[in-house]
This record gives C-alpha cells, sequence and structure tokens, in this order.
C-alpha cells in the first residue's frame, strides 16, 4: 500500500468516524446506559435574560411572546440587555417595562458583557437565557424547570425547532436538517449521562452556578458546559420548545457561522478541562468528538478531495470516489445558486450546500485563531425577519 493509499484510508475513517461512527456509538450508548432524573411540577423564582443588539423589526414580537408565557409573574424576572442598540429596541421595550420586565440599557461591549451584566441584577433561583428572535412555547418555562426538582441537575437545554423562513433556501433546508438530527443527539446523550452542551436559544441553568462569561466566546457554550465542570449534570429537555426562523441569505449566513465558529473554538479551549477523561469520563469523549473533530474534520475532507483524483489509476474504487466528489460539489453549487435566486432547492442539493458552506466557515475560523483574530462585538443579521445569534 502506498503512502497515498495509506493516507485516503485515514482520511477516510476519521471522516466516517465523525460523521457516522460517533453518532452510532452515541446511540448504542444511550440502550446501554441508563442515568434517570427527577422532574417535578415547581415553580422557583426565575430570571429570563435577553440580550439584543438592533433588534426593532422583532423585539415587539419578542415582549408580546413574554407576556403569554404560562408562568407565574410573580416568579417570572425578564431582563432586556441592550448592548448600545442604535435603532428602536429600546423604545419598543421601554414600553413594555412593568414591576416584571426592565430594560438594561448598556454601552456598546460585546454580548458577553451585556450577560454578564443582565445576570448581575437577576434575582431568580434559576436563570433562563434566550434570543431575542427566539419565540416560546407557553409552557416552555414549566418545561424548564421541572428538571431542577432533582439536585443532581445544573442545567436544562430546551428544544430549538425551526420555523418557515422567508428565504426558505438551500441554507434554511440544510440548517433545519442539521438541528433535526442534532435533536435526536441531545437525546440520547441526555439519557445517559450529559448533552454537550445548550443551545442560545433555549437553556436553564442554577443562578449559583453561573460564572462571567469571557469575551470572545459562545457564551450558550461556556455558560452551559460551566454546570458539568462544577459536578451537576446537563440534560435536554424536549418538551421546552422554542422557535426560531432558519438560515437568511447566503453571504451573511456564512459571516455568521464563521463568526460562531470562531468563537465556538476558543470556547472549548476555554472549556479544554473538560477534555479530561479521568475526570469527566465519557462527556469528554463526547467533547472532542463533536465540538473538535466535527469541526477539523474538514482538514481530511481537504486531504481526502485532493488525494483521491491523484490515485484514479489505483483501481476502480478511487475512479468511483472521484466521481462521487465531483458529483458532491456539483450538487454543492447548484444549491448554492438556487438558493442565491430564492428558490428552495431539494434536499439533494440543499445538504451538500450546507455541508460545504459549514466547513467553508470552519476553514474562515481557524484562519481567524491562527491571526489571532477574536470576534467580541455582535451585529446579527436578521434578514427579512430573523436569524439565529449564537
Amino acid at each position: 500500500m502506498t503512502p497515498l493509499e495509506m493516507t485516503f484510508l485515514v482520511c477516510l475513517f476519521v471522516i466516517g468516524y465523525a460523521y457516522l461512527g460517533f453518532p452510532l456509538l452515541t446511540f448504542l450508548r444511550s440502550l446501554v446506559v441508563r442515568k434517570t432524573f427527577q422532574c417535578e411540577e415547581i415553580t422557583p423564582a426565575v430570571s429570563l435574560i435577553i440580550c439584543c443588539y438592533n433588534e426593532e423589526a422583532g423585539i415587539e414580537e419578542k415582549m408580546k411572546n413574554v407576556l403569554e408565557l404560562d408562568y407565574p409573574a410573580e416568579k417570572l424576572q425578564v431582563l432586556v440587555a441592550s448592548d448600545g442598540s442604535t435603532d428602536r429596541t429600546n423604545e419598543i421595550v421601554a414600553g413594555y417595562q412593568n414591576n416584571q420586565i426592565k430594560l438594561l440599557k448598556l454601552p456598546r461591549a460585546g454580548k458577553a458583557r451585556s450577560l454578564n451584566a443582565a445576570v448581575h441584577q437577576a434575582n431568580g433561583d434559576i436563570l433562563v437565557f434566550s434570543d431575542a428572535n427566539s419565540m416560546y412555547a407557553a409552557d416552555s418555562i414549566r418545561e424548564l424547570v421541572k428538571p431542577f426538582a432533582d439536585l443532581s441537575i445544573g442545567g436544562v437545554a430546551g428544544n430549538q425547532v425551526y420555523s418557515k423562513n422567508y428565504d426558505d433556501g438551500a441554507a434554511a433546508s440544510g440548517e433545519q436538517s442539521y438541528w433535526n438530527f442534532d435533536r435526536w443527539m441531545k437525546i440520547w446523550q441526555s439519557r445517559s449521562g450529559h448533552v454537550i452542551s445548550a443551545t442560545g436559544a433555549i437553556y436553564a441553568i442554577r443562578r449559583f452556578l453561573f460564572q462571567p462569561v469571557p469575551e470572545g466566546v459562545t457564551d450558550d457554550f461556556v455558560t452551559s458546559t460551566r454546570v458539568i465542570a462544577q459536578g451537576y449534570r446537563l440534560i435536554f429537555n424536549p418538551q421546552a420548545i422554542c422557535r426560531e426562523p432558519a438560515a437568511g441569505a447566503v453571504k451573511a449566513e456564512l459571516g455568521r457561522k464563521t463568526r460562531v465558529t470562531t468563537r465556538g473554538l476558543r470556547a472549548v479551549w476555554c472549556m479544554r478541562t473538560l477534555l479530561n477523561p479521568f475526570k469527566y469520563g465519557f462527556y469528554s469523549f463526547q467533547l472532542f468528538s463533536h465540538k473538535l473533530l466535527r469541526r477539523l474534520v474538514v482538514l481530511p475532507i481537504l486531504a481526502l478531495g485532493i488525494i483521491t483524483p491523484l490515485l484514479w489509476n489505483q483501481g476502480w474504487i478511487y475512479q468511483a470516489a472521484t466521481i462521487l466528489e465531483i458529483l458532491f460539489i456539483g450538487l454543492a453549487v447548484a444549491g448554492c445558486v438556487a438558493s442565491m435566486t430564492r428558490r428552495k432547492p431539494p434536499r439533494l442539493m440543499s445538504l451538500p450546500f450546507y455541508f460545504c458552506m459549514i466547513n467553508v466557515a470552519v476553514l474562515m475560523a481557524i484562519m481567524n485563531l491562527l491571526r489571532g483574530h477574536q470576534v467580541t462585538l455582535w451585529n446579527p443579521h436578521r434578514g427579512g425577519l430573523t436569524t439565529p445569534t449564537s
């Protein structure tokens, strides 16, 4: 076997493990290892924290959504931290201020500082974090707090569901498919221990477990995984539902994915102590496989793309692999073109396009890290409606 053929097999194994082997292992483990927890109808004091920047297009809808939550008003504090908004965001939120809802007008300093400032003024035993464009089901807060009846539970990740988007193109379709699969992964992980992390759209932690978020990282990842670092369980409750629109325009979505991935990789480095399997067991393996290997797998993908055509004369397997690569790239390009023309492509195109876009974003994020670029300020692109921010 030549060195090129050996490299081909190694790259193929790494890619196969990242996308197929690890999910299969997670599923099988959930069948063998079961760690239950107690759920009860409880109503602890809750502080709902919403960080925003220039959200005038959708913040009123969010305020109305908050008022529709089925949770005792006297037990629910709502803090809207405006990170130096320059549009009508503050004016709109101010119109909803009362004993329950409070607007924090903060100088432009980035999401981490706004989040820390909001938590400093929180009085709830449970902190719930939400994006400005996340629309909660009426019972979502009740569902989030149920597992906190179990003293071993330190954090609860909610269920982010994508609604129909104004764009509804290849990026939106691909992202919805990814999150549908990710939801099953969270269910399997939660059954046997911890979910890897929570999404910023909807999650909750015990107030005393919160630690100030450093700049330049994904706040939801750091905040939720610190629960695990402090010896508590982080679990997933699929009944705690919020809805967000999926991806927007291709160019804006690529930029957002690059920023999120840059902060995400820095966040893993910030929480690198969790990669110690002697202390955190299987969770360390999960974290490495999902948050590091899944992202850095773009490197063996690139290597495979270069090596495979060079092996054309070595047999039909390499010839078939080369043809499949060309076909995959062709479908991705077709999905990109369809998305740019605002047409909804079939999944056969949207999934390859989303896969390629994500990996391009990872490459750009790696370049950001290598040149020491740090993303601290946020400027959420909402397109015609809104898109996720964290």
